[in-house]
């Protein structure tokens, strides 16, 4: 678990990161993280229109293969300038809108055997969800669920959906269920108070590796 002034500063770093990478903002020092940030995790930041709160771009590591830092500034910079789904953030635009940043638990397999026992293993808004089968591969963040009502078998269709896999793929035993939690911490408004939350993340896009 982290503390709420780790989550604080991995939302900060992420706003910091942008600015940097666009030329906007402070000219002093980066933000200072703790040393728990020296430690690989997965990461996802995402980027929302404030007040209304829409999808703005959404770039993260599933797997920890960098330092929490790097993580963190890496996806940052990717969501606002390198999500296919959105033009790049303009200078102008980065005052209007709000950093999260999800902090993901190691992908485990969901337990089995058959479609009805990975179901009823799913716990809607705690665990996401990555579907893999054929090279193909989909990751839904937990807070998606709750965002769409969703039950369990609907948030496993709509991660295979994600993956490019027809609904109800997942019922296959050639297809790869994996599950994870998420510590999630979120701007209230542009550069406000950073809270942690429990929903209301946006659809993402993966990085599997480093882009460098």
């Amino acid at each position: 678990m982290l503390g709420d002034h780790e989550g604080e500063a991995a939302v900060r770093l992420a706003r910091r990161s942008v600015e940097k990478a666009l030329g906007v903002g402070p000219t002093g020092p980066s933000v200072e993280v703790p040393r728990s940030f020296d430690q690989p995790r997965g990461v996802f930041v995402t980027l929302k229109r404030h007040p209304d709160g829409r999808l703005r771009g959404c770039v993260g590591y599933p797997l920890a293969v960098l330092p929490l830092r790097s993580a963190v500034s890496d996806a940052a910079v990717s969501a606002a300038c390198d999500d296919p789904r959105f033009p790049s953030v303009s200078p102008s635009e980065l005052p209007r809108l709000t950093f999260e940043v999800s902090i993901l638990t190691v992908p485990v397999p969901v337990p089995g055997p058959g479609p009805e026992a990975i179901a009823r293993a799913i716990h809607v808004g705690r665990d996401g969800l990555i579907i893999e089968s054929g090279g193909r591969s989909g990751l839904l963040l937990p807070q998606v669920a709750l965002e769409q009502g969703w039950t369990a078998e609907e948030f496993l269709d709509g991660a295979c959906e994600k993956a490019g896999l027809s609904p109800g793929a997942w019922r296959s035993p050639a297809v790869r269920v994996r599950r994870f939690e998420a510590e999630v911490f979120h701007e209230r408004e542009p550069s406000g108070r950073v809270e942690r939350s429990s929903g209301g993340a946006s659809p993402t896009r993966e990085r599997p590796g480093p882009r460098r």
